[in-house]
Parts: C-alpha cells; structure tokens; sequence
C-alpha cells in the first residue's frame, strides 16, 4: 500500500487517524505508530501550551520507523490560541500539521520554515486551487460522510474532481470503516485516507464507555446533522438527548447570525459553549448525549485496541 503519502510521512499504510475534539490522545497516538501509520491530535485538546509542549515531547519520544505524528490546528479566529500553539508546534517539532476552517497561509509559511508538512481540509475545488497556491503539501477532502464537521460532496465525487484538478497528493475523509473503503477511495485516485469515527471505540480513546459503546449500538442510519452544538453543520448520533433537543437553530440564533456586526461574536460564543457542551457529554456521565461520530460507524462491532482496528483496516 504504497502511494505519495507513505513517502510523505515515511509510514508502512496510507493512513492517518484523524484528530477528534475531545477523543484523541497520546495513548490513540502512539499505538497508531506502532501498527505503521500516522496519528493526529487537535491542539485544542490540550489546554495549556504546557500540556501541548509535554503532549508533543511524549510523542517524540514514542516515535517508531514506520510511524508519523501530528497536530491539527484551527486556524480561525474561533481559535484564540492558534498563533501560540502554531509557535510551539514549530519550536518543539512534529511530522505534520492539518489545517481546519480558516486560511492556512502563516501556518504553511512558518512550518516550512522548519521542516513540518502541513495538509488542507478542504471540502470543495476553490479551496483545494487556494491551498495548493499557498504551497501545502496535500489537500484532504473533507466529503459528505465525515464526522464532525462534514463537506457536502460524496467521496467519489470530491476526490476525483481533486484529484484530476491538483497537482498536490489528495487525502480522503470520510466513509471510510473497513479495507474495502480504503480500496474504494484509493481507487478514485486518492493517495490515502484519513479515519476519524471507527477509532472513538477503541480502548485508548479518552471518552466515556458510553461514547464508545454508542459507536458499537448505532449505525449509518442514525447519524444525522445538527447545528445546536456550534451553529455549523455538524453529524451526530441521534441520541434521545439530541431529539429532544432538535437540530436547528433557535430563532434568536437566526436573528443574530444575520447581524453582520454581531455575526463573528456569536460564532465565537456559540463556538465555546458547543465544545463545553459536547466535552461534557464524551467524558462525564450525562443525560446530555451529544456524541460526534460519522456513518463509518456502521463496521464498530466491538470497544477495541487501536492496534486492532487498524489490522482490520489493512486486512480484512
């Protein structure tokens, strides 16, 4: 399974275990290198650049042949912290940085500077064109059956429009929960795949047994979108907590996200209370069930290893 991303990150599969708010850890990491791929860590798990800095010594420490870390970094203004925690991604080193809603620019620019890839969600061909202009190194398509914040276009047909228009590798995201899917994408062109949903049930993710054991009960079917966790389309599982709730905004939301001068303030606010709220629900006891997770779901049959559910992803 050798493809323009094994070469990029020097890993055995075309695979990187894709940063999840709240789920991924050190522990999802590191037995992500030792089984020969890459794993990546959102930088707003960490709520110190302290933590961030020991986070990024461990992994180092850790680092096998075969393996590949890095961290994903909201480059927004939704994230007061970026520009702290992009100095001391570069400082302290790593494999890779992802880029996520916002322009990628100081991010490619600073972390070239030191050796450190960075690769592009993009959900469409105008932001893959931008990317590729500001010199990232891969471009992952973010299609409609990724988890969290999702794109609009079927995997078939974001990746090979990519494909076909970038000169820069391209990384599917989303729908991926077994070799087959892996296969599929590679075979619209893809130079790998990046796997979010199918490691929340793995025994080193740091949730809830709750979460983990929701990913084992639901499937494709009951993944639907909300917008009430931080006013942008986001997929959930349809727990009885997110029926009851409802999945639209409020009529207040709608009358202040149309403000233009209020608009950017009310993300931001709503931002922060959605991911207090979702922490809660993946790492304490709630009724307030609001679990992320994408379709891919559908082939979680068991709470397992990290290690196991990538041999899954590479043999079965």
């Amino acid at each position: 399974m050798q493809t323009k991303l094994t070469q990029l990150l020097k890993i055995k599969y075309p695979i990187i275990q894709a940063p999840m708010f709240l789920v991924s850890n050190v522990a999802m990491v590191t037995e992500a290198m030792k089984a020969g791929i890459a794993g990546c860590i959102p930088a707003l798990n960490y709520r110190t650049l302290e933590e961030l800095k020991a986070a990024i010594q461990e992994l180092k420490a850790a680092k096998v042949e075969g393996g590949s870390f890095g961290f994903n970094l909201i480059v927004n203004k939704s994230n007061l912290k970026y520009k702290e925690q992009l100095r001391v991604l570069c400082e302290e080193g790593c494999d890779f940085i992802i880029t996520s809603l916002g322009s990628p620019e100081e991010t490619i620019r600073e972390a070239h500077k030191v050796g450190i890839k960075v690769f592009c969600d993009v959900t469409d061909l105008r932001f893959g064109m931008k990317v590729q202009e500001l010199g990232a190194d891969a471009a992952i398509a973010v299609n409609n059956e990724a988890g969290g914040h999702r794109g609009n276009l079927s995997p078939q047909e974001l990746t090979s429009l990519l494909c076909d228009k970038l000169a820069i590798p391209v990384i599917s995201a989303g729908g991926v929960g077994c070799k087959a899917d892996i296969d599929k994408m590679i075979s619209y062109g893809a130079e790998g795949v990046s796997v979010g949903s199918p490691f929340i049930a793995s025994v080193e993710a740091g949730v809830t047994e709750e979460y983990k054991q929701a990913c084992v009960d639901y499937g494709a079917d009951d993944i639907i979108m909300t917008q009430r966790i931080s006013g942008t389309p986001c997929t959930v599982i349809n727990t009885p907590y997110v029926q009851k709730i409802g999945t639209k905004e409020s009529w207040l939301e709608t009358i202040l996200n149309r403000n233009k001068k209020l608009k950017k303030w009310v993300k931001m606010i709503r931002f922060g209370i959605g991911m207090r709220a979702t922490e809660k629900a993946a790492t304490k006891a709630t009724y307030k069930t609001v679990w992320v997770a994408g379709p891919s779901i559908e082939h979680t049959k068991a709470i397992l290893p990290v290690k196991d559910i990538i041999y899954k992803l590479t043999h079965d």
